[in-house]
C-alpha cells in the first residue's frame, strides 16, 4: 500500500470545497474541534509566506489552536507547484492520520484539491520547452495560443480559459513532451483513498456582497502597506504570486499605474470573476456533497454527511459511485 492511501477502516479525509467568501475556513475549524482534526490547507494563494491580507488567510490567533499544514511553505518568488503540492499534502495527511487525528483538506483552489485526494497522473516538465513556448507567446497573443490548443487537444481547451497563458502553455508543453493529450493526464475522479467532499454554496447576489465587503475590508486592514513589504521580498518576480488577484492591482496603486478606488472595484471584479471560476469547476463533480453555507445548522449537515460516509467505509461501500 502507497503511503498516501488509507487503509479501510480508516474514516474518510473530508474535503470542504467552494467558491471564495463561502465560508470554508469556519465550517472547517468546527469540523476539527468536533472531530478532532487538522487542516490541510488547498488555496494556492496562501502557500506564501507574507500573503495574509490579501489571501485571507486565517491568522493563528483565530485557528482555535488546530494545526494547518501548507500555509506560508513558499516564498513569494517560487511558483506553486501541482506535483509539489500533491506531494506536501498527501504527507500531511499521512502524518495526521498516524497522529489519530482527521485529515480537513480545506480550500477553492480546485486542482490542488484534486491533487490531494484524487489519482493524478503529474506529467514531465521542461523549463526549456516552457520558455519558449512563453516567448511565443509573448508574440502571437494568448488567443493563438489557445486555437493550437483547439487543434491539438480540444478536450483540454474547452476546459482552459484562452486568457489562462500559463495554463494552455503548460498543456502545450505536455503535448510535446508526451505526444498524448493534455486530457490524458487531467484527474479523474477517483478517489486516491476513502474522502468525503463537502461544498459550501451561496445564493450569487449575498456572494457578491460577502465578497465586496471582503475585498473593502482587505484594503481597509493594510493591503497597500502588505504588498509593499512583499515587493521588497521580489514579489515582482514571483510567476505565481505576483498575479494574484489584490496584489497585482496593489501593484498597480504603488507603481501610480491605478488610484486606489479603481483599484478597490479591479480587485472586487476580479474577485467576482473568480468565484465564478470556482463554482464552474466544482460544479460538475457528482462526488460533491453541497450544503447552503446560510443555513443554521451548516455544522449539524455537515457532520451528517461525514458520519454516513463514515459508515459507508465501515460497510465497504465503494465512495466512487
Amino acid at each position: 500500500m502507497r503511503a498516501e492511501e488509507a487503509a479501510p477502516t480508516q474514516p474518510p479525509v473530508i474535503a470542504v470545497v467552494g467558491a471564495t467568501a463561502t465560508g470554508k475556513s469556519d465550517l472547517a475549524l468546527d469540523l476539527a474541534e468536533r472531530l478532532g482534526g487538522e487542516v490541510v490547507n488547498a488555496d494556492a494563494m496562501q502557500f506564501y509566506r507574507g500573503m495574509d491580507i490579501g489571501t485571507a488567510k486565517l491568522p493563528v490567533a483565530e485557528r482555535r489552536g488546530i494545526a494547518h499544514h501548507q500555509l506560508d511553505v513558499l516564498d513569494v518568488t517560487e511558483e506553486a507547484s501541482v506535483a509539489g503540492y500533491q506531494t506536501a499534502a498527501r504527507a500531511d495527511i499521512a502524518a495526521i492520520r498516524g497522529r489519530g487525528h482527521r485529515p480537513l483538506v480545506v480550500g477553492g483552489s480546485g486542482l490542488y484539491v484534486r491533487a490531494a485526494l484524487d489519482r493524478l497522473e503529474i506529467p514531465p516538465t521542461d523549463g526549456t520547452v516552457r520558455a519558449r513556448l512563453e516567448a511565443e507567446a509573448e508574440i502571437v497573443g494568448a488567443d493563438t495560443m489557445h486555437a493550437r490548443l483547439i487543434a491539438l487537444d480540444a478536450r483540454a481547451a474547452a476546459a482552459i480559459l484562452p486568457g489562462n497563458r500559463r495554463r494552455v502553455i503548460r498543456a502545450l508543453e505536455v503535448i510535446e513532451l508526451t505526444g498524448r493529450p493534455f486530457s490524458a493526464s487531467m484527474p479523474t475522479r477517483e478517489f486516491v483513498s476513502p474522502a468525503v467532499v463537502l461544498g459550501l454554496r451561496v445564493e450569487r447576489d449575498l456572494l457578491v456582497e460577502r465578497i465586496d465587503r471582503r475585498v473593502e475590508r482587505m484594503w481597509e486592514e493594510g493591503l497597500r502597506t502588505e504588498t509593499e513589504a512583499l515587493l521588497g521580498h521580489g514579489l515582482r518576480q514571483g510567476v505565481t504570486a505576483s498575479r494574484a488577484i489584490g496584489y497585482s492591482q496593489a501593484v498597480a496603486v504603488v507603481d501610480g499605474a491605478l488610484d486606489e478606488t479603481t483599484a478597490r472595484a479591479d480587485t472586487a471584479q476580479a474577485t467576482r470573476r473568480y468565484a465564478r471560476r470556482q463554482e464552474s469547476w466544482f460544479r460538475p463533480d457528482p462526488r460533491i456533497i453541497w450544503i447552503d453555507a446560510t443555513a443554521p445548522d451548516v455544522l449539524d449537515r455537515a457532520l451528517t454527511a461525514v458520519r454516513e460516509a463514515d459508515a459507508q467505509v465501515r460497510d465497504g461501500i465503494p465512495e466512487n459511485v
